[in-house]
């Protein structure tokens, strides 16, 4: 089996009101703080979803946040075990690399992202 899908974002400029959206929508409940990044998204304006919060034990976790100079995207990202190896293996591959890696050592966490060679783009998410 290849790598899993383990979270998505819904950014938005205003992401408190995506939160009551979605929240209405699906009944998500939020974590609010920071993302692993302020290219993810503004400081204090990430929700976290956890997947437990959907009821469904084996959900997939994600996120809602964003801010006024975010441009409006969803996106998921793949589990990778490093994260510049992966956005290298892109460029190989005809895409390339639009973020990253982005490293919080605090959470253990590595983000990246990349363009297939369609233009649509990709997170990847691994190990700091």
């Amino acid at each position: 089996m290849g790598q899993p899908v383990v979270h998505f974002e819904i950014i938005g400029r205003d992401p408190a009101r995506l939160r009551d959206f979605y929240g209405a929508l699906f009944g998500w409940e939020f974590d609010v703080g920071d993302a692993a990044s302020s290219a993810v998204s503004e400081p204090g304006q990430y929700g976290f979803v956890p997947a437990g919060s959907t009821g469904d034990v084996d959900g997939v976790n994600g996120g809602v946040g964003g801010g006024a100079s975010h441009e409006p995207r969803v996106l998921f990202y793949v589990a990778v075990s490093d994260v510049g190896a992966a956005l290298q293996e892109a460029e190989r591959l005809g895409g390339r690399g639009v973020l990253g890696p982005e490293r919080a050592p605090e959470r253990g966490l590595a983000v990246g992202r990349l363009s297939d060679p369609e233009g649509n783009v990709v997170g990847v998410a691994g190990p700091a």
